[in-house]
């Protein structure tokens, strides 16, 4: 009984919403002569002759109180839907428009998929979309002690944000710690220290653990923070590679005695890799970059599951300094999979690789005039591939946009991931002649392939709303962040702002020129109503004077 009464309920809302979605104009016209029958016994044109009354005996001060009270009202209306879309990106008038407004519309379906297949598809959806908008850790991150602190020492500016430097202490205690550090002394202090806020209370934190044992965190720790140079770092490294391999043996042969015990091989394992890496890192800033190059491969044959570090994309960077182009075609090979995460350095180093090939004969007028090649025709769609993974990019290799220190954790498809392979790859477009030509003739066709890139991509996913909120976030304020797609203003703001000028206007004229403000109101009323009358002498010629009371008889 009570479904049968809920459905009544539902199937006559669905009827009044199709009446107000569909048949508004015919209750307009019906509300027109409902009002028209009943003028009489509404005493209409009575209360209409009072009000023009009222309006007669006002002084030019109410009007000039009234619009100037408009325009006030209008412009506090302005600057917050200002305020609003700056932070939110979005009009807060159509936010609840849409939010409230348009489901007692009839403008949102709220039924549920029909079919498995769609619910799948929804989720899959979402979930490409969280995907999209995670914080990855920066593969080529800077030396806080060597690199960020001496750019604070110059600049007097901090290089990174609060957020960024919590992300990292977060990636510290999951790679670095364990459940069983309290039972080491050493362990339990590093397990404070990267708790910490302040710099100054780790470093000593980390010089308190190493008086009680050789501990390979706390030599990370002082290699990231505390030295000041790339050397210094290096030493520091070493000393944690040999603590951290004899701390990685002991574990390994222990790893299968519990879950305990497997959680410490885990954490001595990430610790591992972390100091070689860092240390092949080390070699390639300073210099040894075939070292660095043989040092990564090593790595990746020894730990080849271990892919959160993307230690791939340091073999990249450094097997283009050498030029070694076969050997990153080979890296691109198996890393540029459908399966894998895409990243700006995989997608732009593939586009450099086929600008290559053509960069240093392309002539733009040539080309009009004969046609591209085959060979041509490859690299351009590989730059419009890399360009829409991450439009960003082009800017920044242009030079057309200033770079900054890239963050420790970039977003991918996002301006932090932009900022971070151009400070590191531009000097490798800039070595292959013409690759910057090519790039600056082409890469602003890819946005006509994609003309709506939120709702739809071409080879990749749409582009994810949620990049410009996440990289504010993780770049510093006096950084302009690239935004894309480009956000037009709201019509509710540009609304409010010709509203604003308009009734100050008005208010300004009105206090000037009273009277000839008053003839021009008049004279505008009059034209305004002067349809309206007209409609309203044919009807009253048309219906017979004695309608109403045929009506009241009936």
């Amino acid at each position: 009984m009570a479904e049968a009464g809920t459905g009544f309920l539902e199937q006559l809302k669905s009827c009044i919403v199709w009446s107000w979605t569909y048949l508004w104009t015919l209750w307009f016209f019906i509300m027109l002569f409902l009002v028209y029958i009943l003028r009489v016994p509404l005493k209409i044109n009575d209360n209409l002759t009072t009000v023009s009354m009222f309006l007669n005996t006002l002084t030019p001060k109410f009007y000039v109180a009234l619009t100037g009270t408009s325009s006030l009202i209008s412009g506090l209306i302005l600057i917050f839907e200002w305020w609003y879309f700056r932070k939110y990106g979005t009009s807060f008038i159509e936010q609840v428009s849409v939010s409230h407004l348009r489901p007692l519309l009839g403008g949102v379906d709220n039924s549920a998929p029909s079919t498995a297949s769609a619910a799948n598809g929804d989720a899959d959806s979402s979930r490409q979309s969280v995907s999209e908008c995670k914080v990855w850790r920066n593969p080529l991150n800077l030396f806080r002690g060597a690199e960020y602190n001496r750019y604070t020492w110059v600049t007097g500016r901090e290089p990174l944000t609060y957020y960024d430097m919590n992300l990292s202490a977060q990636d510290h205690q999951t790679f670095f710690t364990c459940d069983t550090d309290h039972l080491r002394p050493a362990d339990a202090i590093m397990q404070k220290a990267w708790r910490e806020r302040n710099p100054q209370a780790r470093i000593s934190a980390a010089h308190e653990a190493l008086e009680l044992n050789e501990c390979a965190t706390a030599y990370i720790l002082l290699a990231e923070e505390e030295a000041t140079t790339i050397v210094e770092a290096e030493k520091l490294f070493k000393q944690a590679l040999k603590a951290g391999e004899g701390c990685y043996r002991r574990s390994q042969q222990l790893q299968h005695h519990g879950a305990q015990y497997e959680a410490q091989h885990r954490r001595d394992t990430n610790v591992l890799v972390y100091i070689k890496r860092r240390l092949a890192m080390c070699a390639r800033k300073l210099g040894r970059t075939r070292e660095a190059v043989k040092m990564m491969r090593d790595l990746m044959k020894e730990f080849p599951l271990l892919s959160m570090f993307n230690i791939h994309e340091n073999l990249l960077e450094a097997l283009l300094e050498l030029q070694a182009y076969a050997d990153v075609q080979a890296v691109l090979a198996k890393y540029d999979d459908i399966s894998l995460p895409k990243s700006a350095t995989i997608c732009y180093t593939a586009a450099l690789l086929k600008a290559r090939a053509v960069s240093d004969k392309f002539s733009p007028e040539a080309a009009s005039r004969r046609g591209l090649s085959t060979a041509e025709m490859n690299a351009v769609e590989a730059i419009h591939r890399a360009v829409e993974f991450n439009p960003h990019v082009p800017k920044y290799l242009l030079e057309m946009k200033s770079l900054i220190l890239p963050p420790e954790h970039i977003l991918k498809r996002g301006d932090s991931e932009a900022i971070a392979y151009a400070f590191f790859h531009l000097q490798h477009w800039k070595r292959v002649e013409g690759a910057l030509n090519l790039l600056h003739c082409t890469w602003e066709g890819t946005f006509r392939m994609i003309p709506y890139p939120l709702e739809k991509g071409h080879l990749f996913y749409p582009y994810p709303i949620c990049t410009e909120t996440a990289d504010r976030e993780l770049l510093r304020s006096f950084h302009e962040v690239s935004v894309y797609p480009k956000k037009e203003l709201p019509f509710f703001i540009l609304f409010t702002a010709g509203l604003c000028s308009f009734t100050a206007m008005l208010a300004l004229l009105t206090h000037q020129f009273p009277e000839l403000m008053g003839v021009f109101a008049k004279a505008f009323l009059s034209t305004l109503f002067a349809p309206l009358n007209f409609v309203m002498e044919k009807v009253e010629s048309i219906l017979p004077s004695s309608l109403w009371h045929q009506l009241t008889r009936i």
